[in-house]
């Protein structure tokens, strides 16, 4: 296969998706050949910064996958870390090119418009002769057992919720239900508030309640999420953004003082509810499920303070590959590891999901396929474990992970396992200087750990 003009050969195909080309090789084999320094600083809140250095060939004959190949290093480093302001040291003509991609009519001026609203700055590409100096913010969040708790895990197809004494999950349950297709932000608070009293009838108190929910979680308000993506703006700004906070505040007016909680995006808890399971650190978490996340507990303990929306962040270099229609993007993980995955694969399978009206029961019916013995069904999941096995390097390098541990429906049941083999199968053959522990919980810890895992979010003052 070709890109850019790169010739990028793979033993291991995904057999739905012949067209298929790992971010991973296609950076390898572009870095082969490319000896000229370059370097970017990436800004985000709080003054913080990346460094990444790297390197071009700044000719020619390489104008294409130059050009490529930085955007999509960029666009991999917003979306994995966060960001509105890029600085940029090296040629003259591919920080042009880098900068009139990210402006206003460039190819990522989507990505530019939503970290520039995301940040509240202006985003922007910036030329420097010295770098500023890496600084990070870590945070130590989680790990909390003592009392009598609520840990609620809010997807987009089902959430979960638990009752936890003193760490033992002593009620667990997960309700179906279809926020990313209604438009009424009651609608997400109703589910919410349902499930903490849901959790209250197993609890002699509450003195705590986690949250883990898929998005952008900014002081415990939803800065963005794909759960709200029917809610209009004006209706999102004034009642969705807050929907746990309003939620938490009304369970504590029901019993009389003001209940300590935190939020976290799902991706971190899926890594905090690894390292929790695991009982070691270095742990990155992908919350697989309606959309795709990253959360990483690094070798301190200490979650890493990055955006981790990987569903964005690119991982198939083909032209061919497929668009999402939120970002407007081809390639992006959200494409590839998730119940988006299972519906985009189940055609070139042979399946038909026609007249079945919502996502997560367009995943279910995949599933019982597959539980049947359906080829075309196992196939849609060998093809995701092919992504994965290719993927894993990618993020390996983004990471530096001892462990990589599989959260989310699409990974419940003989899917999972099917998923893991093939990835574990793909790593071993083409990878195999990439040391890291892939792995699936049980099954319960699977499908329900990130609620258990949730509730130890906060901490409780004595």
């Amino acid at each position: 296969m070709k890109h850019c003009g790169l010739e990028i050969n793979l033993k291991n195909k995904p057999e739905l998706d012949s067209e298929f080309i790992p971010m991973y090789q296609f950076n390898e084999t572009f870095l082969k050949t490319a000896t000229e320094p370059f370097e970017i600083a990436i800004e985000r809140n709080d003054k913080q910064i990346i460094v990444k250095s790297t390197r071009v060939h700044a000719d020619e004959a390489h104008a294409e996958a130059d050009h490529y190949y930085l955007e999509r290093l960029v666009k991999f480093e917003l979306w994995q870390k966060g960001g509105f302001r890029v600085y940029v040291k090296g040629d003259e003509k591919l920080y042009k090119h880098l900068k009139k991609t990210f402006a206003p009519g460039g190819r990522r001026a989507q990505d530019a418009e939503f970290f520039g609203i995301l940040y509240q700055n202006e985003f922007e590409v910036i030329k420097c002769e010295n770098l500023p100096k890496p600084y990070e913010i870590k945070k130590s969040i989680g790990g909390h057992f003592d009392g009598c708790r609520i840990g609620f895990d809010a997807g987009g197809s089902d959430y979960k919720v638990s009752a936890v004494i003193d760490g033992e999950a002593v009620y667990s349950n997960e309700t179906v239900w279809n926020p990313k297709i209604n438009s009424d932000p009651e609608y997400h608070y109703n589910g919410v508030i349902s499930a903490f009293r849901e959790a209250m009838g197993h609890l002699p108190r509450v003195d705590a309640i986690g949250i883990s929910s898929a998005g952008l979680i900014g002081n415990n308000r939803v800065l963005h999420a794909q759960l709200f993506q029917k809610v209009p703006k004006e209706l999102f700004e004034k009642k969705g953004r807050e929907t746990y906070i309003r939620a938490v505040k009304e369970i504590s007016d029901e019993v009389g003082k003001e209940i300590p909680f935190a939020v976290a995006n799902d991706g971190d808890v899926a890594a905090l509810a690894g390292s929790i399971s695991l009982k070691k650190n270095n742990v990155l978490g992908l919350a697989m499920g309606t959309s795709f996340i990253g959360g990483f507990v690094d070798k301190e303990g200490h979650l890493s303070n990055w955006i981790s929306e990987l569903a964005f962040a690119p991982v198939d270099a083909s032209p061919k590959a497929a668009m999402d229609d939120w970002s407007k993007d081809i390639g992006v993980g959200v494409s590839y590891f998730c119940q988006e995955a299972v519906i985009k694969l189940a055609r070139p399978a042979g399946i038909s999901l026609d007249g079945i009206d919502t996502p997560a029961k367009k995943l279910s019916a995949v599933q019982k396929l597959l539980s049947e013995g359906h080829e075309g069904a196992a196939a849609v999941f060998r093809s995701i474990g092919c992504y994965l096995g290719h993927t894993v390097p990618y993020y390996y390098d983004a990471f530096k992970a001892d462990t990589i541990l599989l959260l989310g429906r699409p990974v419940s049941g003989k899917g999972g396992d099917i998923i893991l083999a093939m990835a574990k199968t793909v790593l071993s053959e083409e990878y195999p200087d990439i040391k890291v522990d892939l792995m699936l919980p049980d099954e319960q810890t699977r499908r329900l750990g990130q609620s258990v895992a949730a509730a130890s979010l906060p901490e409780i003052k004595k």
